[in-house]
């Protein structure tokens, strides 16, 4: 049976090494969920005037149409 303490050492002299894992993973989520958000927000205003399924005064809402 090997020696249980050296295998520990092992192990916690190779996770003292990380560097940049759970920051560059917390940078790479937040950047993938705002690229998104700012997806949504800039193409929401691109809507065709016949895109009016989720608008209750579609009609009071012509003059503030993107391509007028």
């Amino acid at each position: 049976m090997p020696d249980t303490a050296e295998a520990a050492a092992a192990l916690l002299a190779a996770a003292a090494q990380e560097g940049l894992g759970n920051p560059l993973r917390i940078v790479l989520l937040a950047s993938l969920v705002g690229g998104a958000l700012f997806a949504w927000f800039l193409l929401r205003g691109y809507r065709g005037a016949g895109d009016t399924a989720g608008d209750a005064n579609a009609e009071a809402n012509t003059d503030d149409d993107a391509n007028a």
